[in-house]
């Protein structure tokens, strides 16, 4: 934040005792989250800042007597586009939960609409509750090995370093591009160094020496870590470990049995992907720090995670603090066990109270028509979707794991009719489909899927990380392929088909991966959509359309499906559906 003379002048009168506060909160227990205890002292603030802790008179007084005085929360690493509503409505779900910051990286919009869907979001983040830092997408494609809607090269990023708002390079995926010292993508990697910005990192499955190669890049962070010795093996090499609880990739738990006392300054929380429903419900980086009490942790240094570290790791030194020179972020806590949020301010002004937003001026950015109309595909036969068995029927099939991002790769038997595979609901073998929406290439990738436990009908969603191609999976031809025409006319979005029929379904028309209605329209168009899954069949304790959004997602093991094909992300190649061999 820039600071003027006049500006300065009016604080140091504040905090000197010169003049009295504009807001002083009394009577509360200040989380101190450089020393781990808690302070007993009024806290000042003035024009947004707090300006003194200790003995302070204000223009406006408030006591906070029983409460605790915490810090904002920051989200060091988040997609808003997976909350599937605008940044306004993201703002309006997270900052109840006390989330005052976030790290966002556009890398889902700017698949579908490149450097459009990035001045998109950019424009749909100002004037909100919620301090939104941009990191720049580096991986848009995210491999060669899919078409997404849009190509950015280091040219593209590089006027974006401009905007006071963008804090660096987002999650550097393309591990073989860095190993490799590819040329683009180490003027990617330059750039932000040049502009002294923060550089992310995507290491999923990049053993302990390609952490080495990561950290000699300048990256610095990673939230793919899903065991304690890979976080281990990050912390020791001087890498920050963001400790994910997303919708699907659930890692926090597990990895908190690598993380101590001696460590835990090197750690921070993050959701990176999670969908609306599951904010509203459990919360967001607050959800983080209730695990991770009940874990056994102590609840002071669980807060720090969610707030010093973070700000420290992101170099944003007036954030993550109770304590003069930071901006006035706050969260006023009941009960610190239970991390039951009372009312949360922003720059020293009340936003939220008891779960809820206050009211406050909404301006809503214009999508553009390009970010609008980003479904493009020529019309889908049957014939498109056959997948050819021709030698002894034994297939390379994608093996969910629940509530994980990872899938197996299994080695199965299949039936077969007139040359080409056939469903087999007994046996848990079902069609998945990609299909490219972008460039009205024809391309369709067909593959099998195991573990997604529908008995009838199809789901399908054009939210498929990173390309955002539509990925349908099902039981029957005749369902894909109504799943597919219904995407064309809802302009993308989620959807659940039975017999033809949309049994239930949510418009995404913002770049196929939001909505333009409130985040209360969306929630209750999820519950209509949980509702028919049942009717279909499932019955798991994980969100299917989360999990299926990342079987094209061909940079995280072990089997995946892009609109080129089967891919085996071990060997990082397309591979063929049937298996020569009989083993």
């Amino acid at each position: 934040m820039d600071l003027n003379q006049k500006s300065l002048s009016a604080r140091l009168a504040a905090s000197s005792k010169r003049v009295p506060a504009d807001l002083v909160i009394k009577n509360g227990k200040i989380i101190d989250v450089f020393s781990l205890t808690l302070i007993e002292a009024d806290v000042a603030i003035s024009d947004g800042v707090i300006v003194g802790i200790g003995k302070y008179q204000g223009k406006n007084e408030m006591d906070a007597s029983g409460a605790y005085i915490c810090p904002g929360l920051i989200d060091g690493h988040v997609h808003i586009e997976s909350s599937m509503v605008t940044p306004q409505e993201f703002a309006s779900v997270v900052v109840p939960h006390g989330v005052t910051t976030v790290i966002a990286d556009p890398h889902e919009i700017a698949n579908v609409s490149g450097k459009e869907g990035i001045d998109y979001m950019m424009n749909a983040s100002e004037h909100l509750p919620l301090d939104v830092y941009i990191a720049l997408p580096s991986c848009v494609p995210a491999t060669p090995f899919e078409h997404a809607g849009a190509e950015l090269n280091a040219s593209d990023l590089a006027p974006f370093y401009a905007h006071p708002r963008v804090i660096g390079l987002g999650e550097v995926m393309n591990y073989p591009a860095v190993f490799q010292g590819e040329n683009d993508m180490v003027k990617k990697l330059s750039d932000a160094s040049f502009h002294h910005k923060h550089i992310d990192g995507h290491a999923s499955g990049v053993p302990a020496d390609g952490i080495n190669v990561y950290m000699a890049a300048g990256i610095r962070t990673d939230h793919e870590c899903v065991t304690p010795q890979e976080a281990k093996d990050r912390l020791m090499r001087g890498m920050y470990v963001m400790l994910r609880e997303g919708s699907a990739a659930r890692d926090l738990t597990v990895l908190l049995d690598a993380v101590t006392e001696r460590n835990a300054r090197r750690c921070l929380f993050v959701t990176d992907d999670k969908h609306l429903d599951d904010l509203i419900e459990n919360g967001s980086i607050d959800h983080n720090i209730r695990l991770t009490i009940e874990k056994g942790f102590d609840p002071l240094l669980a807060i720090q995670m969610a707030s010093l570290n973070a700000a420290e790791c992101f170099g944003l030194k007036q954030k993550g603090a109770v304590a003069p020179g930071y901006d006035a972020d706050l969260i006023l806590l009941s009960d610190l066990t239970s991390f039951k949020i009372q009312e949360v301010y922003k720059s020293g002004k009340k936003v939220a109270a008891e779960g809820r937003m206050l009211p406050y001026k909404k301006m809503a950015a214009a999508a553009s028509p390009a970010i609008t109309n980003s479904v493009q595909l020529h019309p889908v036969s049957s014939n498109s979707l056959a997948i050819p068995m021709k030698n002894n029927g034994t297939a390379n099939i994608i093996k969910i794991i629940p509530n994980s991002i990872v899938t197996k790769h299994l080695k199965e038997k299949v039936s077969t009719f007139d040359g080409s595979f056939v469903i087999d609901v007994n046996r848990d073998q079902l069609k998945l489909v990609v299909v490219e929406r972008h460039h009205l290439t024809g391309n369709i990738g067909c593959g099998i899927l195991k573990g997604l436990g529908i008995t009838s009908g199809a789901i399908v969603s054009t939210v498929a990380h990173d390309s955002h191609n539509i990925v349908a999976a099902g039981t029957n031809d005749s369902d894909l392929l109504k799943a597919i025409e219904i995407m064309v006319e809802m302009k993308g979005g989620l959807a659940v088909i039975e017999n033809g029929e949309v049994l239930a379904s949510l418009p995404l028309p913002i770049a196929g991966l939001m909505s333009d209605k409130s985040h209360m329209d969306v929630y209750h168009k999820m519950f209509e959509i949980n509702t028919a899954l049942k009717q279909i069949g499932f019955a798991h304790d994980y969100n299917p359309f989360l999990t299926l959004s990342f079987l094209a997602l061909p940079v995280i093991p072990e089997l995946k499906l892009t609109d080129m094909g089967l891919f085996d992300v071990i060997t990082f190649q397309h591979i063929p559906i049937e298996r020569k061999d009989s083993h």
